[in-house]
């Protein structure tokens, strides 16, 4: 019989053994994957295990607890509970006025101590038969407590009302240390009332002084040279001024340019022109003058001194009538109408010949030459100062009242504000744009003290307004009388500001920054030493 080829042979046999090994394959790599996965898992959950063996190993070691007070029947865990809680409890019955109460509470704790104390001795775990009395009666007090309405609600309640008391006894306590902060401030110190005194008593019996002055008439010419450097200061304080003069000069590179024109009040015109005849600045020219002899200065013309004539005016700056006390004592301080705080609205007319000074106020300290002020432009601005605008702190809406129509059309709320105290002004463009009119116009607008309410920077504001020129934040550094200043700042410093009530030859001036000042003191004068300065 003739056999079929290989090609035609049935392949039937061949398909059933090649499913067969395939699937064997399958099946051993599937077991193969199983094996591997289960091996996983149990190494995974091994160390899962071993991580949460060693945290709570670290924490028991950290928090210095036991395994026995870790479990659910801990008697141990049990009395530092109860502990805890009867700590509490003491605080909120003293608080009570509860003695006894603490006393019992603090006993009863000073047992369940000893009682743990005694188990940690011997290194076994308390039982519940050896401090089941102990339990109880901490049990019997804290429920005593809970009867006594030691609960968080009635303490939360009890605690909010003590607060709120002693909210109203920080406010008052802040309204008098503020109140007697100003007084202290107003207060003229006993050795410089004294300076005055013997100066001025030295004026009118030592005529060679008063000769002396007279000897000096060429000194006219400088107090008119606009070649010189001239800063004015308008002070009754003789020891600050002389701060000021003595470390200008001391850090001058050309004293003998500098000119310092001084204005004061009757009361002390003797003492300081005795004060600046005595002594000498390194060849400093001191002019001294009096704002009584300024026939200009009349209630007619100055706005200052028609509101000193209204009894209205005069009951609310020194009587403190008519007000309830609603106003804080810093804006009844009559220093705020004082002409020499007023004066810096008219130095063209106080110094007629000049065409651009410095103002410094009596509370500076100068570091560094100033003479590199008298070259900056201040691009027809009237004003050269430094801004003190940081954020929404010192802007023009700080100071002045923005309800009031007039503010709120004329003047932009956000405008930065600047400081005086060192101020460069071009007397000149003053003249020109009427600067002390403008100042009039505001000045009788708040007669009746709508539009600010202290001092004479708000108005500054207003009259400066589109008129100043930011200077070098350098020139000018304020706050060394009321907060903390960056020591950065204060070595770049050209002109330190004591501005605030802490100011340096004060007992409540800021003992940090005093040696920045006292080191332009000479403590050894014979004056000095004679009114007890120290």
């Amino acid at each position: 019989m003739r056999r079929r080829s290989a090609d035609f042979r049935r392949p039937g046999r061949r398909r059933l053994q090649d499913v067969v090994w395939l699937t064997s394959c399958i099946v051993f790599l599937l077991f193969f994957i199983y094996i591997l996965a289960k091996g996983s898992t149990k190494i995974d959950s091994t160390y899962q295990f071993s991580r949460r063996t060693f945290r709570r190993d670290r924490v028991i070691e950290g928090f210095n607890v036991t395994d026995e007070m870790l479990s659910h029947e801990s008697v141990t865990r049990q009395i530092n509970d109860q502990i805890s809680l009867a700590k509490a409890f003491v605080v909120i019955a003293k608080e009570s006025n509860n003695h006894q109460f603490a006393w019992e509470l603090t006993s009863q704790i000073r047992i369940s101590q000893i009682f743990l104390s005694n188990a940690a001795t011997r290194r076994t775990p308390l039982t519940i038969k050896e401090s089941q009395y102990a339990i109880r009666d901490m049990a019997l007090l804290l429920f005593q407590a809970h009867q006594l309405h030691y609960d968080s609600a009635s303490m939360i309640m009890r605690l909010k009302g003590k607060i709120q008391a002693l909210e109203e006894q920080m406010s008052s306590a802040s309204e008098k240390s503020s109140k007697y902060g100003q007084i202290a401030a107003e207060e003229v110190p006993k050795s410089l009332f004294c300076l005055g005194v013997r100066l001025t008593s030295k004026w009118f019996t030592n005529l060679s002084l008063q000769k002396s002055l007279k000897d000096q008439r060429q000194v006219d010419i400088k107090l008119k040279d606009n070649d010189l450097y001239h800063f004015c200061v308008f002070s009754d304080n003789i020891l600050a001024t002389s701060v000021v003069i003595n470390s200008t000069s001391i850090n001058s590179k050309n004293p003998d340019k500098i000119v310092f024109h001084l204005v004061t009040d009757e009361i002390n015109y003797a003492a300081m022109k005795a004060w600046f005849s005595l002594n000498d600045f390194r060849g400093v020219t001191v002019e001294v003058q009096r704002f009584e002899d300024f026939s200009w200065l009349n209630a007619s013309y100055v706005p200052v001194l028609k509101q000193l004539q209204d009894s209205e005016i005069q009951n609310y700056y020194f009587k403190g009538n008519n007000d309830d006390n609603k106003t804080p004592i810093k804006f009844r301080n009559p220093k705020y109408l004082s002409m020499l705080n007023h004066l810096r609205f008219y130095i063209p007319e106080v110094f007629p010949e000049l065409k651009k000074v410095v103002f410094l106020d009596d509370d500076v300290v100068v570091q560094k030459d100033l003479s590199d002020l008298f070259t900056i432009d201040l691009n027809g601005n009237v004003n050269g100062a430094v801004e003190t605008c940081m954020e929404t702190f010192h802007r023009y809406h700080k100071y002045l009242n923005y309800t009031h129509p007039l503010i709120r059309t004329h003047f932009d709320p956000d405008a930065c504000g600047w400081a005086f105290g060192m101020n460069v002004f071009d007397l000149v463009q003053w003249r020109k744009r009427n600067v002390t009119g403008i100042y009039h116009y505001w000045q009788e607008k708040n007669a009746d003290r709508t539009l600010w309410k202290l001092g004479t920077l708000p108005p500054g504001l207003l009259t400066f307004y589109g008129l100043t020129e930011p200077l070098d934040p350098s020139w000018h550094v304020l706050g060394f009388g009321y907060t903390n200043v960056d020591p950065h700042l204060i070595e770049r410093g050209a002109v330190i500001h004591f501005n605030g009530n802490s100011k340096p030859w004060l007992k409540i001036g800021m003992e940090r920054y005093k040696p920045v000042w006292e080191k332009y003191v000479d403590y050894s004068h014979p004056l000095l030493q004679q009114c007890n300065f120290h």
